[in-house]
């Protein structure tokens, strides 16, 4: 009876979670998808404002399923907005962030990066830019050989970077999921293609807070403590025939038969390298036996750090819209599949359901079409390598013709 009533708990309680897990949003870009987002007007008056264009790319399963949005044309900033289905306050929930992205133009300068704005920023939504504030800024940044994705927290009015750039991207042509996951005991995760590439406390990685210990500034080093790890070998003494000149006098020369010193002055032998000479003596060096390493003042609390301060760094507690604000040098990133949510599990399943259901179709298509490109290249190369062949032969041959009627001329010139 007892085991019944566990798993009747447990149920319970399991359905409960599942009835309290919400997705605030959940975009996969249908026919209908610009009536939900806002171009942002940053840029419209310069004229660098691009856009974005449903497409599902080169390579895909379904056309329609797997179609997302484009940044074009090159060379732009690219900036939209959506508002979520409601403002998400995460205290004591999962965050979960996810979008999946696919740089078919093999982007080489450019974010690939998406926002999620609190509802403090709504007067400034319809000119999204890069200065309007934002809560959390997630996904990759290439340019050159710089490769890293971006986890980056609002806190206090400062946008806090990770202090490790975490350099697990994707940089090939295919469709990646990134998935941010902020968990209520301050602790975070990020998968790529749902495979953890970072994980750990919000507190150590990020510099929210002040230290919680520094180094004593009252404290000084002590006067007999000794940090050379080396010192002169007293046993070491300078031999007595050390010091000899640089040069000297060459002995064997002699004074010219002409050298008149009424002249030219008194005579002076001119100085040779000296085969004694060795340089500057330079004591041995010994292990000091009273080294104590470099000093540094003892650690102690820090007056600053406020204990429980960070009890709540990772909550967010009035997120209200998803948005881009790129620019990228060479532009056709295709995004697709965003979600926000508070149930981890789901955010799996949707992206399995999504990115999983055309994987493994893409990259057959992918390496089907780089293939016959790669064929067709080098046909075309055997096709000029051949014709270059061709006329060095043909040109070869004229020169030879050339040759044999130059000498039947010069034959019938003998001949006459």
């Amino acid at each position: 009876m007892r085991f019944g009533a566990y798993v009747l708990g447990a149920l319970c309680l399991s359905l409960a979670a599942s009835v309290q897990a919400k997705v605030y949003f959940e975009e996969t870009f249908d026919k209908e998808w610009e009536s939900r987002w806002v171009k942002s007007s940053w840029k419209t008056q310069e004229g660098t404002d691009g856009e974005f264009v449903r497409t599902a790319g080169k390579y895909f399963a379904d056309a329609e399923k797997d179609a997302g949005v484009k940044t074009t044309p090159d060379a732009r900033f690219y900036a939209m907005s959506a508002e979520m289905k409601e403002t998400f306050d995460n205290k004591g929930k999962d965050l979960v962030l996810q979008f999946s992205v696919k740089h078919e133009q093999k982007l080489d300068c450019g974010g690939g990066y998406i926002k999620l704005v609190p509802a403090s920023s709504a007067a400034d939504m319809p000119a999204f830019s890069g200065d309007v504030p934002y809560s959390i800024m997630f996904g990759p940044d290439i340019c050159g050989g710089t490769k890293h994705t971006h986890v980056i927290f609002t806190y206090e009015g400062k946008n806090i970077l990770r202090t490790k750039k975490l350099t697990s991207v994707a940089t090939d042509e295919l469709t990646h999921v990134y998935t941010l996951v902020v968990h209520p005991d301050n602790t975070y995760e990020v998968l790529l293609d749902l495979e953890q590439v970072a994980s750990g406390e919000l507190e150590e990685e990020w510099e929210f807070l002040p230290p919680r210990e520094i180094h004593d500034p009252e404290a000084s080093k002590p006067e007999d403590w000794d940090e050379r790890k080396l010192i002169p070998d007293p046993s070491d003494v300078k031999p007595v025939d050390w010091d000899q000149p640089d040069y000297i006098p060459d002995a064997e020369a002699e004074i010219p038969d002409d050298w008149d010193e009424e002249e030219d002055g008194e005579w002076e032998r001119p100085e040779i390298k000296n085969p004694d000479y060795k340089g500057e003596w330079r004591q041995k060096q010994m292990d000091n036996p009273d080294y104590k390493g470099i000093w540094e003042a003892p650690m102690i609390n820090n007056p600053e750090y406020v204990e429980g301060s960070g009890d709540e760094l990772y909550r967010y507690s009035d997120l209200k819209y998803v948005a881009f604000e790129l620019w990228q040098v060479k532009s056709g990133s295709i995004f697709d599949n965003i979600l926000v949510t508070d149930d981890v599990e789901y955010a799996k399943e949707f992206a399995e359901s999504t990115w999983g259901a055309m994987k493994e179709v893409e990259k057959e298509l992918f390496e089907e079409t780089r293939a016959k490109e790669d064929e067709a290249a080098r046909a075309a190369f055997d096709e000029e390598q051949a014709k270059a062949d061709l006329e060095a032969k043909m040109e070869e041959f004229a020169d030879k013709m050339d040759d044999d009627e130059y000498d039947e001329d010069d034959e019938g010139h003998d001949e006459l």
